[in-house]
């Protein structure tokens, strides 16, 4: 079934910063007939320069591209600094913690509290630039403020999500060789409070010699131990601090963080962001894909600790001189109708979750919304993941009530910022479908040899030209970046970067992302992706969510294994018509090939706490082998026992 267009609001067409259609071309006309040129306008455009670049990109040493060589600037400059001779008495971060309590910073006293953190790094923890700095934070504004204070005197911040269990902040640690650890004695969580530095303190208990010391924000007021002369608390320390600090001068190039992504197998990898290049690109996309107005409050829910909590909860949103709203706590607590009641109240403008939380909400609270004003709303986004129709649908009728754009953006932690999105009221949408590349962003699909995939067919997401946001290394293993982006795919003879994504393009140029190449299911020599057959699972009106993975087959090689969440009661009954009627949709929407030959009724999937389904320990369940893996970043580490017991009790295994 093919989905309907949904068309922009022309309410909002004749002040978007990308009016139609036309316009969208016309830039990427721009770009593709002169593409240096057109970056370096908008680089002269949007950034505060020291100093202005020589040159706008070297491409000499590639894979490893250097952008705007010569221009210096600073980041927290960028962010905050430049804002106080016309926002000063703005508010650029509005906090809501996981229990009610509320505060706003202005442009000036962030400027304040960034300067005298600064300081305090500088002074009390002796870090220079080019240091790195470990935060281990929660949801709190001091998260932030430690982001920015780092970029101000150019040490190299290493966010580590609050939610990983000591073993892997201890590996991270190890990695960046970090000299100082930013931590919180803990933070609340459903009403609770949870504890983060006894995690530190386990995660240094050994192998981490280049760490020096430990800062600990108070947030919560919990008792933890405390080491003398390593350990220091922010909150005291802070109050003697100057709120007067120069901003180290920056090169372009210099790296302003690293932050730690999964690969499939291996230790986890430091990806490198540059200073210019990513801050550019945030700016613009926060501009173009939420279409910021000068009055507009901009709620993004992730967490700090990963790139969507980077780019468009700190580095975006206070570059362009945005409001944004950090929120502590989940959006199920202590009801379903958390957020609506938050957009009502900071009158909201654009909203931006992951599909996973949308199906929860929809799930756990389908009439909540219509208990609050959320007319404020403009432009609704997702993250993370595709988001399926019935999703899509409910958020744009419920949430949206029919008249907001939804931007199902497409990015990566290598990509720094949105690479396909739809522009909010320009791009007439599918549900389901990413749309278009941005312009500037040469993407295509394409086959391994650089070969256009013909309409409908399957393909490799690659990105054929370097763009400035780029990953530019992973730290410490210059080896393992070219094989991890660059030894898959080539154009022309030359590699390019290869996302790990396949992808459909139809006739119209419409891109449509399906899923992990390595998440593909082989079924009796017919390649598949998991999210095109979860996608058809999805319109099952019973539902809630789906992970499919693939399972040993005799027969077929693998076949299709299905964990299914449905609506209500965690009890199912009637399983067999149920199977029979989720696979009568299946063979609608895919064909018999997609068949499921297992399904399993589910309480809920193995998430962590930013709603990522962890699909590795998906697959080794179906498989009936042993967890090995550490479950504690797990939201619910106890539906691990609760998803076997199910397998059991179906006669899996």
């Amino acid at each position: 079934m093919v989905e309907k267009f949904y068309y922009p609001n022309p309410a909002h067409t004749a002040q978007a910063a990308i009016k139609n259609m036309d316009e969208y071309h016309a830039l990427m006309t721009e770009a593709r007939e002169d593409y240096e040129g057109f970056w370096a306008r908008y680089a002269r455009e949007k950034i505060d320069w020291f100093k202005p670049f020589d040159s706008v990109l070297d491409d000499s040493n590639a894979p490893f591209y250097r952008w705007f060589d010569g221009g210096q600037l600073n980041i927290a400059h960028q962010c905050v600094d430049r804002h106080l001779l016309t926002r000063k008495n703005k508010a650029a971060i509005i906090f809501e913690g996981d229990n009610g309590d509320q505060r706003i910073l202005t442009y000036r006293e962030l400027a304040n509290e960034v300067n005298k953190t600064a300081n305090l790094l500088k002074n009390r923890f002796e870090v220079v630039k080019g240091d790195r700095v470990v935060l281990y934070m929660p949801m709190i504004p001091e998260a932030a403020v430690m982001m920015l204070a780092c970029a101000k005197i150019g040490a190299i911040h290493s966010v580590v999500f609050g939610g990983f269990s000591a073993e892997a902040l201890r590996d991270r640690i190890v990695d960046a060789e970090a000299k100082l650890i930013v931590t919180a004695d803990g933070a609340f969580r459903k009403g609770q409070p949870y504890m983060l530095k006894p995690i530190v303190d386990e995660a240094l208990s050994r192998d981490c010699e280049a760490v020096r010391y430990v800062c600990v924000v108070e947030r919560n007021g919990e008792e933890v131990e405390w080491k003398a002369g390593r350990d220091y608390s922010y909150n005291e320390l802070i109050k003697s601090e100057s709120a007067r600090c120069d901003a180290a001068i920056m090169e372009s190039e210099d790296p302003l963080f690293l932050l730690y992504t999964s690969g499939s197998t291996g230790k986890p990898k430091g990806v490198q962001h540059s200073s210019a290049g990513y801050i550019l690109w945030a700016q613009m996309t926060m501009e173009w894909v939420f279409d910021l107005k000068e009055n507009d409050t901009y709620w993004c829910t992730a967490d700090v600790g990963w790139i969507t909590g980077h780019t468009y909860i700190v580095y975006g949103p206070l570059a362009a001189g945005a409001t944004t709203v950090m929120f502590e706590g989940v959006p199920t607590f202590p009801d379903a109708g958390r957020c609506w009641k938050m957009i009502e109240e900071y009158q909201v403008n654009q909203f931006y979750t992951a599909p996973t939380a949308i199906r929860l909400l929809h799930k756990m609270g389908e009439h909540e919304p219509q208990k609050y004003d959320m007319s404020s709303l403009r432009i609704l986004g997702t993250v993370g993941e595709p988001i399926d129709p019935p999703a899509w649908r409910w958020y744009h009728e419920k949430i949206g009530g029919g008249d907001c754009a939804i931007v199902d953006t497409y990015w990566q932690t290598e990509t720094g910022g949105h690479v396909i999105s739809p522009l909010p009221f320009a791009t007439p949408v599918r549900p389901s479908c990413a749309t278009f590349p941005l312009p500037g962003i040469m993407a295509e699909v394409i086959d391994k040899e650089g070969h256009p995939t013909p309409a409908g067919e399957q393909g490799y997401l690659c990105i054929t030209k370097p763009w400035p946001s780029m990953i530019r290394t992973i730290w410490g293993d210059q080896e393992r970046f070219v094989k991890s982006y660059f030894g898959d795919c080539a154009k022309e003879g030359k590699p390019v970067y290869f996302s790990g994504d396949g992808a459909v393009i139809d006739a119209e140029g419409y891109i449509t992302i399906t899923g992990r190449t390595d998440d593909v299911i082989n079924v009796s020599g017919h390649r598949m992706g998991t999210a095109e057959v979860e996608s058809a699972i999805k319109k099952h009106p019973q539902v809630a969510a789906v992970a499919v993975v693939g399972k040993p087959h005799p027969i077929k090689g693998e076949g299709i294994f299905a964990y299914v969440v449905m609506k209500g009661e965690d009890t199912i009954s009637e399983e067999i018509e149920l199977v029979q009627e989720i696979n009568a949709v299946i063979k609608k929407e895919i064909g018999a090939i997609a068949l499921c030959d297992s399904m399993i009724f589910v309480p809920d999937l193995p998430k962590t706490r930013s709603g990522k389904i962890m699909r590795r320990i998906l697959r080794a369940l179906a498989k009936g082998e042993e967890i090995t893996q550490d479950i504690s970043t797990l939201e619910d580490p106890s539906i691990v026992d609760k998803i076997k017991n199910c397998c059991k009790g179906a006669g899996m295994h």
